[in-house]
């Protein structure tokens, strides 16, 4: 297995960690639980951002633009379910 294979495993594991954290503050019923799993949250979501900064800066993980065309697509699609 190679770093960015590594890299990427930290990374989805981190991704499903802040998924359980989101729910568990979502349904926690104390305030104390509550700050718990949201504390716990933003710290995963920072450790997730630095994974992507760095795995972005070496290559690993590219991003697309997406083109003005699409983008009104989208919003043309969304804009009327309100």
């Amino acid at each position: 297995m190679n770093d960015r294979d590594i890299m990427e495993n930290i990374l989805m594991t981190t991704k499903g960690v802040c998924d359980l954290y989101l729910h568990g503050s979502i349904e926690s019923s104390t305030p104390k639980v509550h700050q718990a799993f949201s504390t716990a949250l933003n710290d995963s979501l920072c450790m997730q951002n630095s994974i992507y900064k760095h795995m972005s800066d070496k290559g690993w993980y590219t991003t697309q633009q997406a083109q003005q065309p699409q983008m009104q697509q989208v919003k043309q699609k969304y804009c009327c379910m309100q």
